[in-house]
């Protein structure tokens, strides 16, 4: 899905994509790349109810990766 943004340019599951694949390089080890696509996410995501219980689990995740 990440690699056709094209196909899902505003489509909600590209935004869970990238935070599911921050998730897995938090798992991995691979603090550059999980921040990389915890950025993204949020990026994707600005828009969204910042009260929506994805959108705190992910800021909080991304504070603890600083």
């Amino acid at each position: 899905m990440i690699d056709h943004r094209s196909l899902l340019a505003n489509f909600p599951l590209s935004a869970l994509a990238r935070l599911q694949l921050a998730r897995a390089f938090v798992l991995t080890g691979d603090k550059t790349q999980a921040q990389k696509n915890y950025q993204a996410f949020l990026a994707l995501s600005k828009d969204a109810d910042p009260d929506i219980p994805i959108m705190k689990e992910a800021k909080t995740e991304f504070s603890r990766l600083k």
